[in-house]
């Protein structure tokens, strides 16, 4: 009795050090310290040990949504996306509103669709754009080229056919331009667009280039800083800074056009809304004002409008598992000359199809 007594209490204490041990581990734990650590370990790029960590500490606060949206985007960066999703899901279940977990969840959405398993597409373009005043002028762009996804990010090249209707006291003219393009991932929180295009013609651009570098930020939002050149008879530059932000179903952004002319810069701005109706389909209108495009010069006459004020809208959505189709129209009430305006009206159909799955 004596024996079964003694093996009863050092049982209880047993078991009442470990609970103090657990009780005394856990409040020695700070959790904001310890999220800033598993934040650091991610940025700089230890996704694993990052991943394990949230997981603890996630285990141990149950309710601290902070960590559960970063496990998330750790999970991405992994790309465990399907993961990813289940762990932010998680969280909006008991708070729907939270507009970081909505973010993040967007995110993680879009970075699954740029990873899709198609690896090697094919693509086909049409552009128009037309106007009357003071002459007629209906420029077509042809493009047919194909893209492939490289590891480190997708690229393509192309070849377009511009051809000048001729109107008026206008020669028609057909030439070639040769383009390429690579969206490089830089890092988890950075991503660019770098495209360079030559053309032997006279009414596209000799040489353009371009390069832009986004910053992912928090809460769904994201910068942007780039140039822009074109070498025509001579050098023309366009720099741009951009904003960006994500909210539920809709992406917005607004960019900042600095157009460096002779007699100074001059400036225009540009606001995007974008309508979201599944990780693929979307509607988006753009409204712009100034005297930078913020679509590419594509011919040397226009170089010299004043300003415009213009609307586009455009849609993109998946007719099959292997064909998407882009189609837009925008138009523009433009200065050409001093107090001189015009109606400018523009389209494009863009088709591109899967050949090659990952």
């Amino acid at each position: 009795m004596k024996k079964a007594a003694i093996i009863l209490f050092t049982g209880i204490l047993i078991s009442s050090l470990a609970g103090t041990g657990m009780l005394f581990s856990q409040e020695q734990l700070n959790p904001e310290e310890e999220y800033s650590r598993i934040r650091t370990m991610a940025f700089g790029g230890d996704y694993s040990g990052a991943a394990d960590a949230a997981w603890k500490l996630l285990k141990a606060y149950p309710s601290y949504g902070d960590v559960r949206i970063l496990l998330g985007r750790v999970l991405a960066w992994q790309k465990k996306y399907d993961e990813a999703a289940a762990v932010i899901d998680t969280l909006l279940k008991t708070e729907p509103t939270n507009t970081d977990a909505l973010s993040a969840r967007k995110d993680i959405s879009l970075w699954a669709k740029e990873n899709t398993p198609v690896a090697t597409d094919v693509r086909a373009g049409y552009y128009f754009d037309y106007f009357t005043e003071p002459y007629t002028r209906f420029w077509q762009v042809y493009s047919a080229g194909a893209g492939h996804k490289f590891g480190i990010g997708p690229a393509a090249a192309y070849v377009n056919v511009g051809n000048l209707a001729p109107f008026d006291s206008l020669r028609g003219a057909t030439e070639y331009q040769f383009e390429a393009e690579f969206y490089p991932r830089l890092s988890p929180v950075n991503y660019a667009w770098v495209s360079y295009a030559y053309s032997p013609g006279s009414h596209f651009p000799e040489h353009r280039g371009a390069v832009q570098v986004w910053q992912i930020l928090p809460k769904g939002f994201a910068a942007s800083a780039g140039l822009r050149f074109y070498y025509f008879d001579r050098g023309v530059y366009i720099g741009l800074v951009s904003l960006e932000k994500y909210i539920r179903k809709f992406w917005l952004s607004g960019t900042f056009y600095a157009y460096f002319k002779d007699q100074g810069p001059t400036y225009s701005f540009y606001a995007n809304v974008r309508r979201y109706f599944n990780d693929i389909n979307y509607l988006q209108i753009t409204l712009g004002t100034g005297t930078a495009p913020d679509e590419p010069f594509d011919i040397q006459e226009d170089i010299a409008r004043l300003k415009a004020n213009s609307v586009r809208l455009l849609y993109n959505t998946r007719i099959t598992n292997r064909l998407m189709l882009k189609v837009g129209a925008g138009y523009s009430r433009e200065e050409f000359q001093e107090s001189l305006l015009r109606n400018r009206w523009e389209g494009t159909v863009n088709l591109t199809y899967a050949i090659k799955m990952k």
